[in-house]
């Protein structure tokens, strides 16, 4: 009786949603298998940091307070209070850091395999704008915790974006909010980091996706005209479960990396900006600490 009633219940999401359909195309998509195909993985990885990113910003953004005079307390509340807060911030800016990493290692990956050759343009542009999108992430919620590291890599940022020719003043009004970096320009951020950006990010994933499974993996140049000469093909591996798996067990060292870094080296917070007072000497971002 339960399994004619779980089978029921089955049919009746198939034929909702076409699950049956899901499987098919799962059951049947295959991933080129040479020796560069470790390569691959990269992509699943930025894809990856890019989901737990969005995780843990819904959490800080629970605690999360956008104005100069509440934003560094609401990060210290975080950090001191919240039970795990100091772990869950640190693991957001850690998987930032090794999110971009890994999308330029992808970038270069498909330099180098040239796989944006004929038929699959859209998906290297689609990709290099996701690129861009998650440099242009990392900008804007930098400046989120408002303490002085961020508030002067701020101006320093939005002074290089004013130097530009013909557009550089008002793209620099645009991104401070004003003619220089203050309130405005951190909400006009923090709007930036939670809805605009996610919203076009979501988009060009998608349509980057989309365009990956209509164009499937290609393989190298070299790997094509090998097997060209041999009137051989080039072997394939099951998507599902082969290439999965192993994904997965990318996904899962890329996520003892983040542990451990986020557990023993935990993301500073500094001292609170003050846009009054000029830059302290010495200062410098937490990468060349």
């Amino acid at each position: 009786m339960m399994s004619e009633r779980k089978s029921g219940l089955g049919n009746w999401f198939d034929e909702r949603l076409g699950l049956d359909a899901i499987r098919q195309f799962i059951a049947h998509k295959t991933v080129p298998l040479h020796s560069a195909t470790p390569w691959y993985y990269f992509g699943g990885i930025t894809l990856f940091l890019f989901v737990l990113q969005v995780l843990t910003g819904v959490l800080l953004l629970l605690y999360y307070r956008p104005t100069p005079s509440e934003a560094y307390e609401s990060v210290q509340f975080i950090v001191t209070r919240v039970q795990f807060g100091w772990l869950v911030r640190s693991i957001h800016s850690w998987s930032a850091n090794l999110m971009i990493l890994a999308a330029f290692i992808h970038m270069f990956s498909v330099v180098f395999l040239r796989s944006y050759r004929k038929s699959r343009e859209l998906t290297w542009l689609s990709g290099v704008v996701l690129l861009g999108l998650a440099l242009a992430f990392g900008f804007s919620g930098y400046l989120l915790p408002w303490n002085t590291v961020s508030y002067f890599a701020t101006k320093v940022g939005t002074d290089m974006a004013a130097s530009l020719p013909w557009i550089g003043e008002p793209l620099a009004r645009f991104l401070r909010g004003g003619e220089d970096v203050g309130g405005a320009t951190l909400t006009r951020f923090f709007g930036f980091h939670v809805a605009v950006l996610p919203g076009l990010a979501t988009l060009f994933l998608l349509l980057h996706l989309g365009l990956v499974q209509r164009h499937g993996i290609s393989s190298p140049p070299r790997v094509e005209e090998e097997h060209r000469r041999r009137g051989t093909a080039i072997p394939q591996m099951p998507f599902f479960p082969n290439f999965f798996l192993r994904e997965l067990m990318a996904w899962y060292a890329a996520l003892g990396v983040l542990g451990s870094l986020a557990a023993i080296f935990p993301w500073e917070l500094c001292d609170k900006a003050d846009p009054f007072a000029s830059a302290p000497a010495g200062i410098r971002p937490e990468c060349y600490q």
